[in-house]
């Protein structure tokens, strides 16, 4: 069975939203005394969208990529301009339908393998239809 993807639509290229950015890394283990001043804005299209006009957002269903770091539910960042090459994430097109899997270019022929072993790799034809370069998990 496939993950599928909701198309949410197409990155506007004039869109720009700068958030603070603490001046210090957040400790995972035993917290540090907070900082009252923030040192700079992070503009969050600089390091998602490198190229506007061929990225696009799609929202993740199901569990294949686990193992990956990419959930259920999670928003992916896809990249149409991007090449993709052996071992990138990418969205694909299986029988019409798109999925998310790691592109395994090493295997004769090519195919698309699951970041959990729950799930067989594919390997019966498929087109490439994007590079995924961000994966946003909502908490």
């Amino acid at each position: 069975m496939l993950d599928s993807l909701s198309y949410i639509g197409l990155i506007k290229p004039n869109l720009s939203i700068s958030l603070p950015l603490a001046p210090s890394k957040v400790q995972c283990g035993f917290p540090s005394a907070a900082e009252d001043w923030l040192e700079d804005k992070l503009d969050l299209n600089e390091k998602l969208i490198k190229s506007p006009p061929s990225t696009f957002l799609f929202r993740v269903e199901g569990q294949s990529m686990i193992g990956a770091g990419i959930n259920d539910g999670d928003l992916l960042v896809v990249d149409r301009g991007v090449t993709p090459s052996h071992g990138k994430v990418v969205v694909a097109l299986v029988s019409g339908d798109m999925t998310v899997k790691r592109l395994n270019l090493k295997s004769n022929p090519p195919q698309l393998d699951a970041a959990n072993p729950s799930f067989k790799s594919i390997t019966e034809e498929f087109e490439i239809w994007g590079t995924v370069t961000a994966s946003i998990t909502e908490l």
